[in-house]
């Protein structure tokens, strides 16, 4: 698995209206549907969670990505690189994620109405609470 196979997976997903706990492409997505859609996309384990609020709290969303067994947290943010799973907090607790493109992120965002991608801009960068990596990830 490469950067480019889940840039690949992601962009897949762009276009896609948003909805809340959507998880089909063309249908509807959600920030973490569009996670959910580029591991099965590339056959790789996922613990979806269902029923979840539109805003999580009390840290809810980082607990579920940490307990990822696809996932492993990067520690230092500046080591973020193309591929890697943002989370990103808007008020108090973290409630979105993205994945890192490059100079870009790749997001189902509610505001747009649609999955997306744009800039990283500073924006966005200065939302970003953590950062997790694919296992196995070829260089």
């Amino acid at each position: 698995m490469t950067v480019d196979d889940i840039l690949a997976a992601a962009r897949e997903c762009l276009e896609t209206p948003f909805r809340h706990q959507g998880r089909i492409v063309g249908i509807g997505l959600d920030c973490a549907g569009v996670v959910v859609h580029v591991c099965r996309r590339l056959g790789l384990d996922i613990a979806d969670v269902e029923g979840y609020g539109r805003t999580p709290t009390e840290r809810t969303l980082e607990r579920a990505l940490a307990s990822q067994p696809t996932l492993c947290r990067v520690h230092d943010h500046s080591e973020r690189r193309p591929a890697d799973v943002l989370l990103l907090r808007f008020a108090r607790d973290p409630q979105h994620v993205a994945i890192l493109g490059h100079g870009t992120i790749i997001h189902a965002y509610e505001l747009a109405g649609k999955c997306c991608e744009h800039r990283l801009s500073s924006f966005w960068s200065a939302r970003i609470v953590a950062v997790y990596r694919f296992r196995g990830l070829a260089s």
